[in-house]
């Protein structure tokens, strides 16, 4: 235990706001690791309630509590607590997920056989919201290790807490950007894969909970995010003109979904006018010029049928 806390291997940075009544279980599901040279960064984004009296309930040394004067967001708490890190390798934590107990064990595992290349080390997790329970990564991605950017421009598959990254990652890709209000770590991988090859554990070792008031939930900050992400990495995703297209068609859709019509039907027409036989952008570029009320509808049947194909 003395060299652990001198020289741990891997730091788990858990960000945290006005997560009282969650954190403790999130801190405990790391501290039950089998995996056990590690330490554990709280950082907390100015909380109200009682967030540091239930880190120090602990009373674990390897736990370390830094507290921001005022709520600055989840990227900035993650950059402070890499900051901070004295580990070769950085994992995450949400203050309201649980790790199985045997996540670490595996990853640096994996790690001990792994090329320079390999840079993260990520797993499978459970997704769960409501009463519905969603394995990622799904079967429908076809890379899900080594150079993965192609198969990352596509969309997210990876999510923080299912991952233990080399330190070095953040010294050559840079930090979690601090202007998305979402995505956070879509965007980050994205760059981390220009460099770096990943390794996945294709098994659910993570349970990651949904909750409404979560960020995940703020449609305004993902239009936000989405413009972002596809103004940064234009010159990469333009170099297919299918992903592009995608990209152009997700992004209004998002826009005409927010009541942005206008705007929204800029960016369907230029998926369309990429692929002018595209049955799914020729509807939705349609149904745009028939008002909010039309777009709504079809999107609702949209997802209807979905889910009776499903």
């Amino acid at each position: 235990m003395a060299e652990t806390l001198a020289n741990p291997t891997v730091s788990v940075v858990i960000p945290t706001y006005n997560r009282a009544h969650l954190l403790g279980r999130a801190i405990q599901s790391v501290l039950n690791q089998t995996y056990q040279d590690f330490e554990i960064i709280v950082v907390d984004g100015g909380s109200t309630d009682n967030t540091e009296e239930v880190v120090k309930s602990f009373n674990d040394p390897r736990i370390h509590y830094i507290r921001h004067d005022q709520n600055r967001g989840g990227s900035a708490a993650r950059n402070t607590g890499i900051k901070m890190a004295r580990g070769e390798y950085i994992a995450f934590q949400d203050s309201d997920d649980e790790w199985l107990p045997e996540k670490l064990q595996k990853q640096m595992k994996v790690f001990e056989s792994a090329p320079p290349e390999v840079g993260v080390v990520y797993t499978g997790f459970w997704r769960i919201e409501c009463d519905k329970r969603i394995y990622i990564p799904s079967g429908k991605i076809s890379r899900k290790e080594g150079n993965i950017q192609g198969e990352l421009l596509k969309g997210n598959f990876v999510t923080t807490q299912a991952t233990v990254l080399k330190k070095e990652c953040f010294e050559k890709a840079g930090m979690f950007g601090q202007r998305l209000p979402r995505l956070q770590d879509w965007e980050l991988f994205i760059r981390i894969s220009k460099y770096y090859e990943f390794k996945c554990i294709d098994e659910p070792l993570v349970i990651s909970y949904f909750t409404p008031v979560s960020i995940s939930s703020n449609q305004r900050a993902l239009v936000e995010a989405y413009g972002l992400i596809l103004e940064k990495h234009y010159r990469d995703i333009a170099k297919s003109r299918k992903l592009l297209a995608n990209y152009q068609y997700t992004f209004g859709n998002i826009l005409c979904q927010n009541g942005d019509l206008g705007q929204g039907r800029d960016y369907l027409i230029k998926a369309l006018r990429l692929y002018p036989l595209n049955l799914k952008y020729i509807i939705a570029t349609l149904a745009s010029l028939l008002g909010e009320g039309a777009y709504a509808k079809v999107v609702r049947l949209k997802r209807k049928i979905r889910s009776i194909d499903a």
